[in-house]
């Protein structure tokens, strides 16, 4: 089994908030493929990263998570890539974690 999580940013590149609708897009889409999902996005997670010699990047980020019994790597990398399309970015982060369930 498969514990699966996007990490999804809260706002746009100028720092614009996405609608609901977007993430209740999602939401339904993973419900409909795999059966159920969690969203974390009350309290919105914080992102910090480097590029090079640049200044800290910062974004506030909402987490799904899926459980599932097989890896679909070539859906899943599609799927990112369509994600990054629709939120603009120049890369989202899906990872992938084999879990056991007691």
């Amino acid at each position: 089994m498969y514990l699966i999580q996007l990490l999804l940013p809260v706002c746009d590149n100028s720092n614009v908030a996405f609608p609901r609708q977007a993430f209740d897009q999602i939401r339904q889409e993973i419900t409909e493929r795999f059966g159920g999902v969690t969203t974390f996005v009350r309290s919105p997670g914080e992102g910090f990263w480097c590029q090079g010699e640049g200044p800290v990047n910062r974004d506030d980020i909402v987490i799904f998570e899926v459980m599932a019994d097989q890896l679909e790597r070539a859906w899943w990398r599609q799927y990112r890539i369509e994600l990054e399309q629709r939120f603009s970015q120049a890369e989202l982060v899906i990872r992938a974690s084999p879990i056991e369930r007691l």
